[in-house]
């Protein structure tokens, strides 16, 4: 007899749930999650009021608010759904250390020899309905020796197979398939299991040892078969898992596939399927208590070269580097001072750590002394190294230039420190023939310098300003004068033209004037401007200025 014990958790409406906890103001009344699917908008999740309506997961959004006219409608957040989901294993946790996720609404917990901590299984359902109430959620629930049946029990358990056929025809199907069934004496030869009676026909605990009982009068759909399957396997008349158990397998394989064996074996304990729990996140974190309370900056950089080694050597063994780093200053108030660093790349090396946890430390008020440091690595990410290929001399070279080249890194980190990362940016290339979208803005401290920006078919002026209109004669032959900024201006060369369409696929309300046709123009006085003739679109035609050349 099996001696593992397994719990199924499974939350019918965590899709709507989810939204009215989100939304503490939602009212009360019917209430659907709504995806698309096949060019049509169908409901993937109802609240109690929506399902007392008469409503079904699956059901056109149209069909919904022609039989509920109140029905309130919210759109899927599949990656909200599954941190939510993320967050109830953790809660789990509380009643073992072995949980795994099920999604998109189910988990799995292994209580072998954790449900005597709660005063038994059933004592441990009470708890475990009682915290999700608190948590306005709907669970059901099922307990069994395997996975396979716990998760049965959890969504099936005192569900009677049904079917789209009545009368005669449910009568007299398949005859032979149920006379051929009934010659078999032991069921380890094919023949019928035998039957034991659940208590109360719909228990939600199958006691040990008495798997084929309690998921003999289930739905074969309680196996997590195909939809298909389950059709194909009712127009034969086997629509409860006990009508398969007096199945010859090697028919039920050939006919079906192995897939249906392997579902009915692992239900039954016959074949093994593990629980897998997620795995715990990597925290980097440590932490000093001192014997007596320090205030003074030189104690604190003390106790920070004690415990920044051994951050950095668990950032290290794990191939990743800091990008921002959290000090915990607890004092001996019971307050505490917290200051945090950001880097410009990740980085397990103490060395350029120090510096800048140096420059916040004047933030930190001792009061009457710090008896605890704690240093944390908030965020983190993965450090690849470096492979050097070529000739021993070039790899030496390329060893030493890359060791060397982090001084703009520490820069930005030591600015970043001051002003915040957000505000050092820095510019990289765009593929746009639009002036002004050649270039963008990208915060410097998460992106990559560029190697070489391309060079562009014709000269860009060094300054570069939104159109300004320019007072000239309206045609595309470029004037002898202009009036531009309050000041008129002669003409002494001009260069183009050189025309540039506008993205017809965006509508860029500054690119409504139509073709522009830009010239570089040198004035008598010396200056050279961008000016361009715009041919109008949906505005009207004329000359603008939008940038100077050095």
């Amino acid at each position: 007899m099996s001696k593992r014990r397994i719990l199924s958790l499974w939350f019918p409406r965590l899709g709507a749930e989810r939204v009215m906890r989100a939304e503490r103001g939602l009212h009360a009344g019917p209430l659907a999650v709504v995806e698309e699917q096949s060019n049509m908008q169908v409901i993937s999740a109802l609240n109690a009021a929506a399902e007392a309506a008469g409503l079904r997961v699956g059901q056109p959004v149209r069909d919904a608010h022609a039989m509920c006219g109140g029905l309130l409608t919210r759109p899927r957040n599949p990656p909200a759904e599954q941190l939510f989901l993320t967050a109830l294993r953790r809660w789990a946790g509380k009643f073992s250390p072995w949980v795994a996720e099920e999604p998109p609404d189910g988990l799995v917990v292994d209580l072998t020899g954790c449900a005597h901590l709660f005063g038994g299984e059933t004592a441990l359902l009470g708890v475990v309905e009682g915290d999700c109430a608190d948590m306005g959620l709907s669970v059901r629930m099922g307990i069994a020796d395997t996975l396979g049946a716990a998760w049965a029990l959890a969504r099936y358990a005192g569900q009677q197979p049904g079917s789209d056929r009545s009368g005669d025809a449910i009568a007299q199907e398949a005859r032979a398939t149920r006379a051929r069934a009934g010659k078999r004496r032991h069921w380890t030869k094919g023949g019928a299991a035998p039957q034991v009676a659940a208590p109360g026909g719909g228990a939600r605990i199958a006691a040990p040892g008495q798997c084929h009982g309690v998921l003999g009068p289930l739905p074969v759909a309680a196996l997590r078969l195909e939809p298909d399957t389950v059709a194909q396997l009712g127009r034969l008349g086997l629509r409860r898992i006990g009508d398969l158990l007096g199945q010859p397998r090697a028919a039920l394989a050939r006919r079906f596939g192995r897939g249906l064996v392997l579902r009915l074996d692992q239900a039954m304990g016959s074949a093994p399927e593990p629980v897998s729990p997620a795995r715990a996140p990597d925290r980097f974190a440590v932490r000093m208590t001192l014997p007596n309370p320090i205030g003074l900056t030189e104690d604190v950089l003390a106790a920070i070269d004690r415990v920044l080694p051994a951050l950095c050597a668990r950032l290290e063994d794990k191939g990743r580097g800091a990008r921002t780093l959290r000090l915990e200053a607890h004092r001996v108030d019971q307050a505490a001072e917290v200051i945090e660093i950001g880097l410009a790349r990740p980085t397990f090396d103490p060395h350029r750590i120090r510096h800048l946890l140096e420059m916040k430390l004047e933030r930190i008020d001792a009061g009457y002394g710090i008896d605890m440091l704690r240093l944390a690595a908030v965020q983190t990410e993965p450090v690849h190294a470096r492979t050097l290929s070529g000739h021993a001399e070039a790899g030496r070279a390329v060893r030493d230039r890359l060791a060397g080249n982090t001084a703009l890194d520490d820069l930005i980190g030591k600015l970043g420190a001051r002003v915040g990362l957000e505000a050092i940016t820095r510019m990289h290339p765009a593929a746009s023939h639009i002036p002004e979208k050649t270039a963008k803005v990208l915060a410097a401290a998460w992106s990559e310098p560029a190697d070489n920006w391309p060079a562009p078919p014709r000269p860009r002026p060094l300054l570069l300003w939104r159109p300004e209109p320019v007072m000239a004669p309206d045609s595309p032959a470029v004037p002898a004068g202009f009036r531009w900024r309050g000041r008129s201006w002669a003409l002494a060369t001009a260069t183009g033209p050189e025309r540039i369409a506008p993205e017809w696929w965006l509508d860029d309300p500054e690119w409504r004037s139509g073709v522009r046709d830009y010239w570089v123009v040198v004035t008598e006085q010396g200056d050279r401007l961008w000016l361009f003739y715009a041919h109008g679109g949906s505005m009207s035609p004329g000359w603008f200025c939008q940038g100077s050349f050095a």
